[in-house]
């Protein structure tokens, strides 16, 4: 199913309830302890509903953390007329203070330097949007540009979520901005 056709509306009922039913499990433990049982039971569906939408738990954690990818590309592209160089807009600094109570899975699915699962849906959704916003700017340089600004977002939230770049949420959101800004002024 693409992203653009109507989706059966049970279907969607049943795959909320097994990603609510997952972000609760992760809040108990980690991702590597949670298993199906435990988590159809939370979510009241049966193991072969779950197969029926999900290959593997791993497929479903991506699925669940799909919003923090959404909420990434919106806060990075929340700012309205000439962006200011060194202070992000204040949803992305919301964005980074918003991951603290499913940190953890986040880290699970998302490795340093920004690969892993979710790595990946972070990345390609964030170029193809950086890529469609430069292709309507009429910049030469769009694919260069959209695949530099995706690594080093998803490479910088990666290294922080593991502790790697040590910075408040605030800071991070400022750091990585400048970043982000000097790759779009540099071509």
């Amino acid at each position: 199913m693409t992203r653009d056709e109507p989706e059966d509306p049970r279907a969607a009922r049943t795959r909320g309830r097994l990603r609510t039913a997952l972000l609760a499990e992760c809040a108990e433990r980690p991702l590597a302890e949670v298993g199906v049982a435990a988590l159809v039971r939370r979510a009241g569906v049966g193991r072969a509903t779950f197969y029926v939408h999900y290959d593997d738990l791993e497929a479903l954690a991506v699925d669940a953390c799909a919003d923090v990818v959404r909420e990434a590309v919106e806060a990075l592209h929340s700012w309205q007329g000439r962006p200011d160089p060194v202070r992000a807009p204040a949803a992305l600094g919301e964005f980074f203070a918003s991951l603290t109570p499913h940190a953890a899975l986040y880290r699970a699915l998302l490795t340093p330097g920004g690969g892993g699962p979710l790595g990946l849906v972070l990345h390609r959704d964030l170029r193809a949007y950086s890529l469609r916003e430069r292709e309507r700017a009429g910049a030469a340089d769009a694919p260069l540009v959209a695949s530099a600004v995706a690594a080093t977002f998803a490479g910088v939230l990666a290294d922080w979520l593991h502790g790697l770049l040590d910075a408040g949420p605030a800071e991070i959101a400022d750091q990585v901005w400048q970043l982000l800004v000097a790759l779009h002024a540099s071509r």
